[in-house]
Parts: C-alpha cells; structure tokens; sequence
C-alpha cells in the first residue's frame, strides 16, 4: 500500500501571482483608501487563481498515492471575504459607543464569516485556532516575553511621541477614556492574531512555503495597521512585527503565546498613549516627553 504524498508547497509559483493580487487588495483597501481599486484587485485574483487552478489540474483520475492540493480559489475567497468586511468600515481609531460597536461587527465578522465558509460550506477545516499548540513555554519563549516588553519601551516613545503618531488616536484624558482605550488596544490586538495569522497566514501556508505565505500575510497586516494609525515610519516597526509573529506562530503553533506576545506589546503602546495625551501623568517611566 503506496503513502499519501501531501503536495509541494513552493516558495513561488503560477498560484503566486493571484495569492499576490488578493493581498495587495489590503493596501488598496487600507493605505490608498481606494475601494474600487481593492475590488478589482480581488475580483482579477480569483479569476486568474480560477485559471491557475484549471490549468494545473490533472485530467487523469487520482492514484491512491495522490493528495488533492486544496482550492486555491476557495483559500484566496476566503481571505478576500474577511479584506472586504474590514473594508466596510473607517479604521479611524476612535473610542465612542457606535465605533466600538462597529470594530466588533466589522472586525468580528472578518473572522467569523471565513471560518463558517471554511467549515460548513466548504467542509475543508482550513481555518483553526490552536490555543495552546505544542505545550508548555520553553525558558526562551518566557525570555522572549521580557526582552518583548524592554523592546517596546525604547522603541514605542520614540516612535509615537517624535513622529507625532499618537495624534491618530483620540485624546485619552480622562479615567472612561483611558479605560476604552486599554479594552479597544487589546481587542484589536486579539484579533490581529485571529485574521491574520490564524486565517491568512494559514489559509496561505496551504499552497505556499512558510517564508512565501509570511510574506504575503506581512502585506495584509501592515496595510492594516498603517489605516489604524502606525503611519509615518510605522512600517519600519510593524513589517518585523507582522514577520516575526508569523514566525513564532509556525515555531509554536501556539494561538495563546502570539496573542501573549502581541498582548504585552500592546500594553505598552496603551501606556505610551496615554503618556503622550498626558504630559507629566508617566514621564518617570518614559525616557521621551511629548
């Protein structure tokens, strides 16, 4: 009896060019705010993705040895169903009743939608959340935690306060504001993970080697946070960051260590908020005052 060969993932391939097509919907979507142009984008993505998968399919019947390679076309759909979701709404961060009531649709349904598609649609299971992973931390994922924490208190000031950054996000001077703020940073957080790393990142490792699918999922997750307000040299910071939380998830295979790691990140980019809306309130603990 012959063994299931499970399919070549490559780095590059015909599929790239439509995988590359959908992602580059984000930035269309979320940095030039051109909504046509992100439509379009992902209308000639799965077209092309439609063709490629044609193209390769072999007319022969399957051997037993053979494993059918997943629907490029379904992946990609998937991923272009939870781009246009997000895309409904202005990412502007604010911090009243109906914006937060409308991230949580928005930003739920991009999450939610592909992973009811995936699974009761197209009965394929391709979308997962794999809490725990591989098990215990080892001492240097513990390790990585701190030097996380140290990482974003030298950096996070310096960015926010001399690029004037933190003018995106609303004023937080006051005890409900600042509360909202701390629960809106980490929901976002939260689901950064959920979209980006457990829905595409993984739907892309399905046809794509690891460094190719974090490439791509890089694109989606930049662009997105770029509308959010990490602008000016922002993707200096969030391209690394959108890399290697693609990368410790593939090591980890743990959804609660990348959501810990984005977590405490976050916590401090919370607290360099409020720093900046606050002269005096933390200048002990930051080394840069706006």
């Amino acid at each position: 009896m012959k063994t299931a060969v499970a399919p070549v993932r490559p780095h590059v391939s015909l599929a790239t060019v439509p995988a590359l097509l959908v992602c580059l919907a984000a930035p269309a979507f979320y940095v030039l705010l051109l909504p046509w142009l992100g439509w379009a984008l992902l209308v000639a993505g799965l077209v092309v993705a439609a063709v490629v998968e044609r193209a390769r399919a072999n007319p022969a019947a399957p051997t037993a040895s053979a494993v059918r390679p997943p629907s490029l076309v379904r992946d990609l759909s998937l991923i272009a169903a939870g781009l246009v979701i997000v895309s409904l709404i202005d990412l502007k961060a604010e911090l009243d009743n109906a914006a937060m009531v409308r991230f949580t649709l928005a930003l739920g349904g991009a999450v939610v939608v592909p992973y009811v598609v995936s699974r009761w649609v197209y009965r394929d299971r391709a979308i997962s959340f794999p809490w725990r992973g591989g098990g215990r931390w080892t001492m240097f994922q513990w390790v990585w935690l701190v030097l996380v924490l140290v990482l974003g208190w030298l950096i996070l000031p310096f960015y926010f306060i001399t690029s004037g950054v933190y003018m995106n996000w609303p004023v937080v001077d006051t005890p409900d504001l600042i509360a909202r703020l701390f629960v809106g940073v980490g929901a976002v957080g939260i689901w950064d993970e959920l979209f980006f790393i457990c829905t595409v990142f993984a739907l892309l490792r399905r046809h794509f080697a690891d460094v190719s699918a974090n490439v791509l999922q890089a694109i989606v997750f930049v662009s997105f946070l770029w509308e959010l307000g990490y602008r000016a040299w922002g993707p200096a910071l969030t391209i690394p960051f959108a890399l290697l939380q693609g990368y410790i998830f593939l090591k980890t295979r743990s959804l609660a260590y990348v959501v810990t790691v984005h977590l405490l990140f976050d916590a401090v980019v919370f607290a360099v908020l409020v720093h900046a809306h606050n002269p005096g309130l933390l200048d002990a603990i930051f080394f840069v005052s706006p």
